[in-house]
């Protein structure tokens, strides 16, 4: 199928969802990191009651708030969500070699343990699926301007990306989260606007942009883990 990003850019999230839904049922997931957008995503797709996967990529850093968002999502909403985790084999072989920090130590060292953790098992879920919603919005950093709320994944052909919040704005999230009681990760109100793996993400400070706490040692043209590459 054809993709004209353009026809879906004054559809709402719940529309693109809806579409997504009728389009392609449970061939599509949710990749789901349980954040503040991620929340909504499912919280939406709860009252549209139709199928669509849920997955979500366990690191084995996660911070334990992060396990507990994920069991309330299970209790409050009764969706199921389907866990993938790194390969053990490749885990060890980093560990052993260069041990438990060597993402610091440079971008290529912190790319290389985010591709083991993150990408692999990300490629296994993306292959048995045809698109992919994910909570990724255009003012969340500079590598994310562009974002189209529909298009052909270009990293992962043939799928479809779509990402239904693109254009909402902080606020917009946040009213929604209120307006909706969604429940949320606690490490939301200890000034963690996003949240990787524990090592790698820090509350923010006042003024810093919302992506600041993630990989902060890096510049911000750098900050992402390739899940998402800018267009």
């Amino acid at each position: 199928m054809t993709i004209s990003s353009a026809n879906f850019e004054t559809q709402s999230a719940e529309e693109l969802i809806q579409w997504t839904m009728d389009q392609y049922g449970l061939n599509a997931g949710l990749a789901c990191s349980f954040g503040m957008e991620d929340m909504i995503l499912i919280d939406i797709i709860s009252k549209l009651k139709s199928p669509i996967t849920i997955f979500t990529l366990d690191t084995g850093r996660l911070h334990e708030e992060t396990y507990e968002i994920m069991e309330r999502v299970r209790a409050h909403y009764g969706l199921e969500i389907k866990t993938y985790f790194p390969n053990h084999e490749q885990v060890e072989k980093l560990v052993r070699e260069k041990g438990f920090f060597s993402f610091k130590e440079s971008i290529e060292n912190r790319k290389e343990c985010c591709a083991i953790r993150k990408i692999e098992p990300l490629n296994r879920a993306l292959s048995e699926l045809e698109a992919w919603v994910t909570g990724l919005r255009r003012d969340q950093a500079v590598t994310r301007t562009e974002t189209a709320k529909v298009s052909e994944d270009m990293d992962h052909p043939p799928l479809v990306k779509i990402n239904p919040l693109a254009d909402w704005t902080q606020e917009q999230v946040e009213n929604y989260i209120e307006a909706n009681k969604v429940p949320i990760n606690a490490l939301h109100k200890k000034n963690y606007p996003s949240i990787g793996c524990a090592p790698c993400t820090r509350p923010v400070e006042p003024g810093e942009d919302i992506r600041a706490g993630r990989w902060w040692w890096e510049n911000p043209e750098h900050k992402e883990c390739g899940l998402h590459r800018p267009s």
